[in-house]
């Protein structure tokens, strides 16, 4: 009899363990907008849940921010700011997600997500910095691929030229705060003020969670880019908590 409710015990542990393995992550995009609307959003969002049925993980998406509740955002991996702008979250809001970032969750800010929150200062740290101005047309660039070890630009060459909006920041981040991935060459396009140094995609560990920006994915021809698909689905794995 002991042997058999040994037995028991085993498969049922075993059963319990198989769901834990076979359960996928999963991720939400959050797209609200209290300022300038992105177009690209629009495709953004397709894009992302491709990469997700692609890659074993689900993703949910919403522009309401109600949802950032504790016990809701508890069921997610990862938050990935598409493009959102302005002030988005109440106070109640903006403690729930902190919390969620401390008990390991992870973030993932994608273009105009500096552009947010400009209010609340650690947000601003999340992401890394804040979005000052831009070019004002889209233009071709010559991007520095500082780290090639890295899941999200592991892919992508020396030299990485594209078309896109090339974001200026309020502070400009350093490697003290952040782990700089992308920087821009301002000598390769028109309206760089940033200087020498200046980064377009970081990570960084904070405040117990995961974060990942890339100023990259103005534009809604980025969504249909391999390159722009795979070093964005690099943060999100990042963010997850699949390559660390």
């Amino acid at each position: 009899m002991k042997i058999f409710i040994y037995f028991k015990v085993t498969i049922i542990v075993l059963l319990v363990s198989s769901v834990c393995v076979m359960a996928k992550p999963k991720v939400l995009i959050f797209s609200k907008t209290a300022g300038f609307h992105h177009n690209s959003i629009a495709v953004g969002i397709p894009a992302i849940i491709k990469l997700g049925a692609e890659n074993n993980f689900d993703v949910d998406t919403t522009t309401d921010a109600s949802k950032f509740t504790q016990q809701n955002l508890g069921q997610y991996a990862a938050v990935i700011f598409l493009s959102t702008t302005g002030d988005v979250l109440n106070d109640a809001q903006q403690d729930a997600f902190k919390k969620y970032i401390e008990a390991g969750g992870g973030f993932v800010g994608v273009h105009s997500a500096t552009d947010t929150e400009y209010d609340w200062p650690w947000y601003g740290e999340l992401v890394g910095a804040y979005f000052k101005n831009h070019p004002s047309k889209q233009q071709v660039a010559t991007l520095h691929v500082v780290d090639r070890s890295f899941i999200a630009t592991k892919h992508l060459p020396a030299e990485w030229k594209r078309l896109d909006e090339w974001y200026n920041f309020k502070v400009v981040p350093s490697d003290k705060d952040v782990h700089v991935l992308i920087t821009i060459d301002e000598k390769s396009y028109e309206g760089g003020n940033d200087g020498d140094y200046h980064p377009m995609a970081w990570y960084h560990n904070y405040d117990g969670g995961r974060a990942f920006y890339t100023a990259l994915g103005h534009t809604d021809e980025s969504y249909a880019d391999p390159q722009y698909l795979k070093h964005l689905l690099g943060g999100i794995e990042y963010a997850i908590g699949k390559h660390k």
